[in-house]
């Protein structure tokens, strides 16, 4: 009798086996979606940061086109960070305010990734017309900037401010990026190798650095796992 009944039970104990295991795979895999990076549209983000001739995208922005000029006269372009994770931010030499902590942090960041290829720096100069390229070496050397993982870049002000309200959606201020134009603004914004928005981060703030940091190993971990 307990002999028949264990032989009729194995087929409900495989069935329960493979069921279970099946059961777990799912939800790991549902867990490690839910864990992903999200991925910023115009609509994801407060509308007052958005041009509004981006309103209409609901989805596969990325980053834009650029040309730009870094410390050492070389030009820099979307080619220079293929294939990177990149942290972008918006400042200028002369600032004596925000500016200051995002730059420590900045270096603390380049530092703490400085032997990860995969990590590289993209900074704008909000006052391209000042900060000249030898000015932005100078500034460079002062913040231990490393040659080929962080740009500190100038150029065209329209450019800049165009890829600050229409690209990276990092400032509140309007403006069409003429002289009279300014952005001032704390945002470092992580960008995937696909050049899709991935995170904003308040660039003055140290535990935000830590958030940050945990970001791009989720990031990471999500280009492993493909």
């Amino acid at each position: 009798m307990e002999l028949k009944f264990f032989k009729k039970s194995i087929p409900t104990l495989i069935f329960l086996v493979v069921f279970s295991a099946v059961g777990v795979t799912v939800f790991y895999h549902l867990l490690k979606v839910d864990n992903r990076l999200k991925i910023y549209n115009p609509s994801d983000v407060n509308p007052r940061l958005v041009d509004e001739s981006m309103f209409h995208i609901q989805k596969n922005h990325t980053i834009a086109d650029f040309s730009l000029v870094n410390q050492n006269g070389n030009i820099i372009t979307n080619n220079n960070y293929k294939d990177k994770i990149y942290i972008a931010d918006f400042f200028f030499t002369r600032c004596q305010t925000i500016c200051i902590a995002m730059a420590y942090n900045m270096s603390e960041l380049q530092e703490f990734y400085k032997n990860d290829d995969e990590i590289m720096f993209l900074s704008h100069s909000v006052t391209p017309v000042i900060d000249s390229v030898s000015v932005l070496k100078e500034y460079a050397n002062r913040k231990g900037v490393i040659d080929g993982k962080w740009n500190v870049t100038t150029g065209s002000k329209k450019h800049i401010y165009d890829l600050a309200r229409k690209s990276y959606f990092a400032v509140l201020d309007e403006g069409n990026g003429d002289e009279n134009d300014f952005i001032h603004t704390e945002q470092f914004v992580l960008v995937d190798k696909e050049r899709r928005i991935r995170g904003y981060y308040d660039g003055t703030d140290k535990n935000e650095m830590e958030k940050l940091k945990t970001d791009i190993v989720l990031l990471k971990e999500e280009y492993a796992s493909k």
